[in-house]
Order: structure tokens, then sequence, then C-alpha cells
């Protein structure tokens, strides 16, 4: 997984790069919030990302609040660091958005599991999204089947796009997924199929009775 460290601090920052990159994390290092928020804002851009408060040009809090404004199917896991303890800081940080907060100096122990957390919650959001558009896609194809449909009222063919009749069964595989097993209903069984029967039978006692007399 991509990771941003912004950091301005050169040596901090190459520390946190160092790190993330033996917990098997790849690295995007940048040096100011307003490069963070460029990096934010790109189609590859990193799902998570750790960002210094205090930077030049934009601090961690407004490069936050605009990532956390971007329209995304999975938004950003953000982790505040900053060497602010007071809570008014901290609530200042989660107010604009922040998902996790932690204050310099940090035992590297916790932050690679505050990451951990920060990976398997992008992965359940992910995972959430795919269903998501899993659910709407079927729900697309269900509407394909809404609004009028021209029926004619003797053979009950429909009148497709294309001015073409076609059976309903026909009609409806094209537009849904529905597979058809054809059966007999007991009214059409009373109606249709008994009397049918009924003519046969009657039909082979004639043909016998004939035979007979012959």
């Amino acid at each position: 997984m991509k990771v941003l460290i912004a950091e301005d601090e050169p040596d901090s920052r190459q520390l946190l790069q160092i790190m993330v990159g033996r917990w098997g994390y790849e690295a995007l290092p940048v040096s100011d919030g307003a490069e963070a928020w460029e990096a934010l804002q790109q189609d590859d851009a990193p799902p998570l990302a750790l960002l210094d408060i205090m930077m030049p040009r934009m601090d961690g809090l407004e490069v936050c609040r605009r990532a956390k404004l971007q329209a995304r199917p999975v938004p950003f896991y953000i982790i505040m660091l900053t060497a602010k303890t007071l809570p008014k800081e901290v609530v200042t940080g989660l107010e604009a958005g922040a998902d996790d907060y932690l204050t310099k100096p940090f035992d590297p122990s916790e932050l690679r599991a505050r990451m951990r957390v920060g990976e398997r919650i992008l992965e359940l959001q992910q995972n959430l999204a795919l269903r998501v558009g899993e659910l709407e896609d079927a729900l697309s194809r269900v509407k394909q089947l809404q609004g009028m449909l021209p029926i004619c009222s003797y053979c009950k063919k429909i009148r497709d796009d294309r001015n073409y009749w076609e059976q309903v069964e026909s009609y409806i595989a094209k537009h849904s997924e529905v597979k058809f097993s054809h059966g007999i209903c007991p009214d059409c069984y009373t109606l249709f199929v008994s009397p049918d029967i009924e003519n046969f039978l009657r039909q082979k006692e004639e043909e016998q009775r004939r035979r007979r007399a012959e």
C-alpha cells in the first residue's frame, strides 16, 4: 500500500520513509502541505497519509480538511503527527477530519500498529464500496423492466423499442437475469389440457367401437 509522508523536517521525513518501507509500505515523501495536497489530488493518490500539523505553505489541518471533502469511493485514512499534546489540539485535529492522532516523539511500534488499523479499515471500506457498486448495478438492471410496456391484448406479446413483437419470456430474459422453467397452472390445465385429454380418450373409444363393429 502506498503511504503519503508529509513532514517538513528532513531528518524526521527520512526516518519515517525508512520505517514505513521496512514495514512493507511504499512511501511517498513530501516536504510541505502544498505538495501533500497536490499528491492527494492525483488519480493514484496514496489512500493512507501521515500528516505533520505544522508545515509551510499549508498546514496539515488544512490538507486534512480538503482531502476529506474529496468525493472518493473510499475516503483517505489520515493520521496526524504533531508535537502538541494539549487536548484542545487533539480535538482540533480530529474535527478537521483526521482518523487518528499521534504525538511526537512516538514509539515506532505504536505508529506501525495504528497504520495497520488504518490499512484494515481501508480494506473494509474498499470491500463495502465494491458491494455497493454490485448492488447499484443489480438495481440498474431491475430498473430496465420499469415503465410502460406495450402488450398485445390477445397473444400477450410485448413490443420492444425496435417495434418488434416477442414473447413475454423472451423480452424479460433479455432485460434481466431471469431464467424460465415452463409448467402448467391449475386453471390452464382445467381449461386447455384436461379437455384435450378427454377429447383424445373419446376419439380412442370411438375408434375401438368402429373396429368392433367391423
